[in-house]
């Protein structure tokens, strides 16, 4: 058994068809690649390939490769592993000198891999093995991407903090907000533990950032059914926790970067939105100053934000969400978006009033900042709930 570390990847982190890099592709390819991505993980790596090579020999024997890539590790990780391929044909190990990083070692590991499915875990022994299987199964029956979720029936954490728990479903939460159309499919967004149709991400470019891929892979990937298999987060047994605060961060980063690449449709509205918030206090103006015409100021704001409303549901219907508009045109479906338009601003409006108020009285926020989160939020709110309910209508109907 030859036993030399795998090439490692270059360039850009691109999964091809493997016809591409092998003639006799019939013959080449096996059925599942799991990758491993390892870091100072020496004294986990034997028991877990153990358990795996046992599993994955029972329902696919010969037709699976475990892809051990690890990050250098000061305790030879990547070297123990090799030592143990003469026992566990199927393992390859692939060491990474330049390059760091848990979402692109998957990554790269996929670009090695052989597998018409593809698949993580982590190597510390906290995913159960034994739901890989479920997951196998789900992607045999036809899904597009399986995920081990915690926050699904049957999943759970073991002995999280209470502050880890709040943060956990506070990026969830907050990926709702950012990347509704993404994090909205998946009850565990951060989830490690994953498999994937290789042809879902063939020539997809992609650019994660931090620790982990999901969000990735379902934002660039032909994503038609995804499964999900509840399961228990165990506590590490051996070895240092590699949660940090600094991967909170990279999560939000990455994010935000899918934000920016993944549409524009958010910052039209948010620029339709500018318009209307000039066009409302220019009406306010000409309608309730002394010097104009000397209204009394809540007939005034009334009117203003309503014509306003209805300035920015034009754009937004002609403009932001015109994909969806032209496609199924016509006056029934408009004067309902306009409706739904209309409760969901005004709602806003109202959120709008009441987190000023808290922050600035309760709180004691400066006036100002007060009201830029307060708008900030309102923003968010309106273009989630429009997204997802006004312009819904010709979606479904």
């Amino acid at each position: 058994m030859n036993k030399s570390l795998l090439p490692v990847p270059s360039g850009i982190f691109k999964i091809l068809d493997l016809s591409v890099n092998d003639n006799n592709i019939e013959e080449s390819c096996l059925e599942f690649s799991l990758i491993l991505p390892t870091y100072n993980e020496a004294e986990n790596i034997q028991n877990i390939i153990k358990i795996l090579s046992d599993l994955l020999d029972k329902v696919i024997p010969n037709n699976y490769e475990l892809i051990v890539v690890d990050d250098d590790s000061p305790d030879y990780t990547w070297q123990i592993a090799l030592q143990l391929i003469s026992d566990y044909p199927k393992l390859r190990v692939m060491r990474r000198v330049n390059e760091k990083g848990l979402s692109t070692a998957v990554i790269r590991g996929w670009q090695a891999a052989k597998g018409k499915i593809l698949g993580v875990i982590d190597a510390d022994l906290q995913h159960p093995p034994e739901i890989l299987l479920d997951l196998l199964q789900n992607m045999k029956n036809g899904a597009d991407l399986a995920v081990a979720s915690r926050h699904v029936e049957g999943g759970g954490v073991s002995e999280w903090s209470v502050a880890r728990r709040f943060l956990s479903r506070g990026a969830q939460m907050l990926g709702l907000i950012i990347l509704p159309e993404v994090i909205g499919r998946l009850s565990d967004p951060m989830s490690g533990y994953f498999m994937i149709r290789r042809r879902s991400i063939i020539n997809k470019t992609l650019n994660p950032v931090g620790y982990k891929i999901l969000i990735e892979v379902t934002a660039r990937g032909k994503i038609n059914w995804l499964s999900e298999i509840g399961y228990i987060f165990r506590e590490r047994q051996i070895g240092e926790s590699k949660v940090t605060w600094k991967q909170y961060i990279q999560y939000l980063q990455h994010l935000i970067r899918l934000r920016l690449s993944l549409s524009t449709r958010f910052f039209q509205f948010c620029l339709v939105g500018l318009g209307g918030m000039i066009m409302d206090m220019s009406i306010l103006y000409l309608l309730s100053d002394n010097n104009t015409l000397g209204l009394p100021l809540t007939r005034s704001k009334i009117v203003a934000a309503e014509l306003a409303i209805i300035n920015n549901f034009i754009w937004n219907d002609f403009w932001t969400f015109r994909d969806i508009t032209f496609s199924q045109p016509g006056k029934h479906l408009r004067i309902r978006r306009f409706i739904k338009f209309n409760i969901i601003c005004l709602t806003g409006l109202i959120l709008n009033i009441f987190l000023l108020n808290v922050l600035f009285n309760t709180f004691k926020f400066n006036r100002y900042f007060a009201n830029f989160f307060a708008i900030v939020c309102v923003t968010l709110w309106n273009f989630w709930f429009n997204l997802k309910l006004s312009w819904r209508v010709t979606e479904i109907d």
